[in-house]
């Protein structure tokens, strides 16, 4: 195998590479975790022969099939193909596993969950290669992932036996019913994990099932599996019974359908369109489904905005991970009165974004996955441009640097014709429009049928939560572009219309893993006729008792 391309390439013409102010760890050496020199490992270094064999070990599969790297194109891994039995073999094996992990108490499955959360950060510097490796991010966005994932296990390693134990309620007549929700595992969970972002998007959503007692069939996208892989691994070391977590890859068409039809509950991240064959495989066999799908994510600059601070976040907004990212922002609605200055500072700072595949930080901006995501944000720039939009920035793909590699741009003049206008393009392309007033900027920010994610810049809080909440997305960020709310793991993530079903994160995010069960047991009389009361007189007495209820504001 080729090495990578060494170092953070510089991007000529509009993009010159430039520095912004920070320390590079991997030359002032504060990062004690921080990789080697960059261009001191290939792709080959890191992933071996052997590493693969121990990440796949007990992956069931009868074919092959390989992976890629999105920095060259160049095959990554050999790796085991599932076949439908095989899927059906896996789902058997959780099913046996799952039976005593159930048994264990909450307690002993949250430890799992820490001690995940502390090998998980101690040896980070793995699982960065491997993410960068296999999705073309730049460091700092895969390092994003590593921050998801431990957060979440630090929160249901804490928090699960909260959410999980029983819980008293009123009865129908108070001292005579005694009342008890309890929180039973579904069983074995299918999970469908996209390519974007793989750990956090695996088993980031893997932990909140496990803790609350399901099993787990995982399929991954084969071309991101061995961070999935890796995170298995890991998990294995801090306590999970391997049988409990159990990896399927393969072609989605093939694969994906029969882990639907297996499963107790279906969790699925990826396209809308997908979702809804998802969510109809799941209907026909009344089984629970949480979906989280596409967006067309916009964000208000209000004039009152700081202008410097909403440049820099827009550029995070819309550029992390070469926006492939559901919450990415992919509209920008700036107020007319100060639309100009403040294009010319997102203008300014995106031109001076650095692209490159270096397994150490630096880049500001990686590649993007592969040739079907080039074909989209090629096609919505050329359709806009031909169309009448300009190019603000960026606009060109950059087969120097990598395969697929595409210039972070920046449209103005789009309108509703536009391709780009409507569509996710899921690429660091980012459609400019000016707004005259609130109503305007919430209308238009509204009037897309995806509501995944959004966010408004104002030096007014009060008016920002206003804005805030006449917005229909699950999401809504003040002041920044998406990792408050994201990273927000007591509170609720999740779209709204076309972007899904269910929530992942807080009290939703593991009770959706869980079937309630209510328990009543009846006291000292019956709910029926009894101490000599006829029908009418006891039909009398509990209308009078209801009449007492409401007076004592009983609930």
């Amino acid at each position: 195998m080729n090495p990578l391309p060494t170092g953070t390439q510089s991007v000529p013409r509009a993009y010159p590479a430039a520095h912004d102010g920070r320390a590079d760890p991997e030359t002032t050496g504060t990062n004690p975790l921080a990789p080697a020199p960059e261009g001191a490992r290939t792709a080959s270094d890191v992933v071996t022969p052997e590493l693969v064999a121990q990440l796949t070990k007990g992956v069931a599969g009868s074919g092959r099939t390989a992976s890629h790297t999105p920095f060259t194109g160049e095959a990554l891994a050999d790796l085991p193909a599932s076949t439908p039995e095989d899927v059906a073999r896996a789902f058997d094996d959780a099913r046996a596993a799952q039976a005593v992990w159930a048994a264990t108490p909450v307690r002993q499955r949250a430890a799992v969950l820490l001690r995940f959360h502390d090998l998980v950060l101690a040896r980070q510097a793995e699982v960065l290669d491997l993410i960068q490796l296999e999705t073309g991010k730049a460091r700092l966005h895969a390092h994003e992932e590593v921050l998801a994932v431990a957060v979440a296990a630090r929160h249901y390693g804490r928090r699960a036996a909260a959410y999980l134990r029983p819980k008293r309620h009123a009865g129908a007549i108070p001292a005579l019913t005694k009342v008890t929700e309890l929180r039973h595992p579904r069983g074995v969970v299918g999970q469908i994990a996209p390519w974007n972002y793989p750990l956090e998007l695996s088993v980031g959503d893997a932990l909140p099932a496990f803790v609350a007692g399901n099993a787990v069939v995982m399929k991954p996208d084969t071309e991101t599996c061995l961070t999935a892989l890796w995170a298995r691994d890991l998990l294995i070391e801090a306590g999970l019974p391997a049988g409990v977590f159990q990896v399927v890859l393969g072609e989605g068409p093939v694969v994906g359908p029969e882990v639907v039809r297996h499963a107790d509950y279906v969790s699925f991240t990826g396209s809308t369109r997908t979702g809804r064959e998802v969510a109809q495989g799941a209907a026909a066999r009344l089984v629970g489904v949480s979906l989280e799908l596409g967006g067309k994510n916009a964000m208000l600059v209000l004039q009152d905005a700081d202008l410097d601070k909403a440049a820099a976040g827009a550029v995070r907004a819309c550029f992390s991970s070469a926006g492939q990212l559901c919450i990415s922002i992919e509209r920008l609605y700036v107020h007319e009165s100060v639309a100009d200055a403040f294009l010319e500072r997102f203008a300014t700072r995106t031109k001076g974004l650095r692209l490159g595949t270096s397994l150490a930080y630096g880049a500001d901006m990686g590649s993007l996955v592969g040739q079907r995501q080039l074909d989209a944000v090629t096609r919505h720039v050329d359709d806009a441009v031909a169309k009448g939009a300009t190019v603000l920035a960026g606009g060109t793909a950059r087969p120097d640097i990598g395969p697929y590699f595409y210039e972070p741009t920046i449209l103005d003049g789009v309108e509703t014709p536009m391709s780009v206008c409507t569509e996710e393009t899921f690429g660091p392309v980012v459609s400019v429009y000016r707004f005259s007033s609130d109503d305007e900027a919430v209308e238009r920010a509204n009037s897309t049928p995806y509501g995944l994610n959004s966010s408004v810049w104002t030096s007014d809080a009060r008016r920002g939560r206003e804005i805030a909440a006449r917005l229909r997305t699950g999401t809504v960020n003040i002041n920044e572009g998406y990792a408050p709310a994201y990273g927000s793991v007591q509170s609720p993530m999740g779209g709204m219309k076309d972007s899904g079903l269910g929530r992942r994160h807080g009290s939703e995010g593991i009770l959706k893993y869980t079937e309630a069960q209510t328990v009543a047991q009846q006291r000292l009389l019956p709910m029926a006729p009894s101490l000599g009361m006829d029908d009418e007189s006891y039909a009398a007495f509990m209308s009078r008792s209801l009449r007492l209820m409401k007076a004592f504001r009983f609930r």
